[in-house]
């Protein structure tokens, strides 16, 4: 069986368009098509619904889905077992870095990185953590960068793995700026700003009042904590960011309920690490170790995911 007509078939899918499948895989579209029906024929069943607005699978595409993308990761995992003895480092990476991680972690990591293997071209996605999660199933990127949650499922592999301390702010002029002591109690009575519903903070800290039944307004959701920082300096509400974006546009609250979400890097299970991914997650291994050691923090297990539920 061609791995490139399995490739064609999964792309498609995964993309939902020929054009854009095609533009993907630097294909014509019919070359793209061809590939699709070369495929099809062999195995005498029909993949895709072609008569639908919008394409979708047929139940023999559904079938063949799962085992096409285990395929794929043997193919690429034999492509890497064969590349292993080779001396220099080279090809292409595709990662993907949470925004946050981007802007905080990720410049010192790459700078490295680029200076020691000037032969790899590296391939970068931003997103946010759950988007990066799906991009990741399917099969776009080696490495993931992302705030850690136990939502992601058994489909992933945790490779390394850091505490990011959070501390509840708001803004200078806010009400809560002059309380002592404020407690969660206190909070309730004002606008949350925090991430979407769906991510790992948001569900550290609606936990914490969940526990002492107190509502949790959230307002204006978004999940870039830039703009969650700016928007809690202005004084629109309270909100809990990292411990490493403290400065004097935010004040600390003395709230003693301590949040702590953790960061990592992730891979799909069962598909090998190129040697340019594990030179990458050996520098990031080296640099959190360096930071451990400077905060005093325990290292973490990469073994154990985060409970956030």
């Amino acid at each position: 069986m061609d791995s490139n007509s399995l490739k064609a078939f999964v792309t498609i899918v995964d993309l939902g368009s020929f054009s854009e499948a095609a533009e993907t895989l630097h294909l014509t579209q019919p070359a793209i098509s061809k590939r699709l029906a070369a495929l099809e024929s062999q195995l005498g069943s029909s993949l895709i619904d072609r008569s639908q607005r919008h394409l979708q699978l047929t139940d023999a595409g559904a079938r063949l889905l799962p085992h096409a993308r285990r395929i794929l990761d043997e193919f690429h995992n034999m492509k890497v077992a064969l590349s292993a003895s080779e001396d220099e480092i080279g090809g292409e990476l595709d990662i993907i870095a949470s925004h946050h991680i981007g802007l905080h972690h990720l410049p010192a990591w790459l700078r490295r990185f680029n200076r020691e293997y000037p032969q790899v071209r590296l391939n970068l996605q931003f997103m946010e953590s759950e988007s990066a999660y799906a991009q990741m199933r399917k099969r776009n990127a080696e490495l993931a960068f992302v705030t850690l949650s136990d939502s992601m499922g058994s489909h992933f592999t945790v490779y390394e793995q850091w505490p990011d301390p959070m501390v509840f702010v708001t803004g200078p002029d806010h009400p809560l700026a002059s309380l002592t002591a404020p407690t969660l109690a206190d909070l309730s009575g004002y606008p949350a700003l925090l991430p979407d519903t769906t991510t790992a903070t948001y569900r550290v800290v609606s936990r914490l009042f969940l526990e002492q039944s107190l509502p949790l307004t959230p307002q204006m959701p978004t999940n870039y904590l830039e703009t969650i920082k700016m928007m809690t300096s202005v004084g629109l509400g309270w909100s809990v960011l990292p411990l490493s974006m403290l400065d004097t546009t935010i004040t600390r609250l003395a709230i003693p309920q301590p949040v702590t979400r953790m960061l990592g890097a992730v891979g799909l299970q069962g598909r090998r690490l190129s040697a340019a991914a594990l030179a990458l997650q050996a520098i990031v291994r080296e640099d959190q170790e360096k930071s451990q050691k400077t905060d005093g923090t325990p290292p973490s297990d990469p073994a154990k995911l985060p409970e956030t539920n």
